[in-house]
């Protein structure tokens, strides 16, 4: 069985959508998506700098596009499917819950929102490699910090103030072995992004709606759901709440999944999953010439 999975905030790397914007199609795509969102997806995604790309309104809707397009150069219909964060948009839309334009609007409200939830108070997230999550739990709340994204395989992001985050790195929880700073502007999966929700909230009373065509895992709590309500009402409530990743992989092995494939700009779920997930085959689709690897893997897991 293959599930698809979709990155999220701070995948993005300067340039990363270059190469595929020579694809059949590509260009036309993303200037039909920008003119929708009045944002210049291209100019973003092949020329922007580190900072330009770190800003939430535009990382959003440019990971969402890359996800939507590198999976649509495969051309396949995976067993599930999931998506980190903002990637559960890209999830939802490969499952056909909602169309490819409406998710693109949907998600430019959502970075648009979270952006400025996000200028209120200067905040920022971290991630934790290695320790007993119990005890990095309980550390975390002692300073303050909310466990915002509990991924699996060794790694818990922390949320909160800048200077909470500045606390963590100075007082580590016992066996965590570094703290790093990621490349989001903006507390996330926290209480501090509740005036975006109701944003959303507006936002998604807009959409049609239809229920998955397959296998949908939320990362609220791992199950899957079979609604395409309940999807946009997760995806809603999601942005002030912990992504619960680790579950996901846990849903992932029940429903005996042996392949998974991350979409552009793919890497980071595909590490996690190689920690938790021993013995599924996994492959990130970087650039283009990742596609005949991936049709490959496909042929061999999508049947299974």
């Amino acid at each position: 069985m293959l599930v698809l999975v979709a990155p999220g905030q701070g995948a993005q790397t300067p340039g990363f959508l270059t190469p595929w914007l020579d694809l059949p199609g590509a260009t036309d795509r993303i200037a039909a998506w920008s003119d929708a969102i009045e944002l210049d997806l291209a100019h973003f995604g092949t020329k922007a700098d580190a900072e330009e790309i770190r800003d939430t309104a535009v990382a959003q809707p440019l990971l969402v596009a890359a996800g939507l397009l590198s999976a649509a150069a495969l051309d396949v219909s995976p067993g599930a499917v999931a998506g980190h964060s903002v990637g559960e948009i890209t999830a939802a839309t490969l499952a056909g819950v909602i169309g490819e334009e409406a998710a693109l609007r949907f998600v430019r409200t959502r970075g648009l929102a979270m952006a400025e939830a996000a200028a209120v108070t200067e905040t920022g997230m971290a991630a934790l490699l290695g320790g007993d999550p119990e005890v990095t739990v309980e550390h975390l709340e002692k300073l303050g910090l909310t466990p915002a994204n509990v991924n699996g395989g060794g790694q818990i992001v922390a949320a909160g103030t800048a200077e909470q985050i500045t606390a963590l790195a100075e007082d580590k929880p016992e066996g965590v072995r570094r703290v790093v700073p990621l490349k989001v502007a903006g507390a996330f999966h926290t209480h501090h992004m509740a005036p975006a929700v109701e944003r959303l909230r507006a936002a998604a009373g807009d959409l049609d709606v239809s229920d998955p065509t397959v296998t949908y895992v939320s990362n609220a709590d791992g199950r899957t759901v079979a609604t395409g309500h309940e999807v946009i009402t997760r995806l809603v409530g999601q942005v002030a709440n912990p992504v619960r990743w680790d579950l996901c992989m846990e849903t992932f092995k029940e429903l005996g999944v042996t392949a998974l494939i991350e979409a552009c700009p793919g890497g980071t779920l595909t590490g996690l999953a190689k920690r938790a997930l021993p013995g599924v085959r996994t492959l990130a689709l970087k650039t283009p010439d990742d596609l005949d690897a991936a049709r490959a893997l496909i042929a061999e897991h999508a049947g299974a």
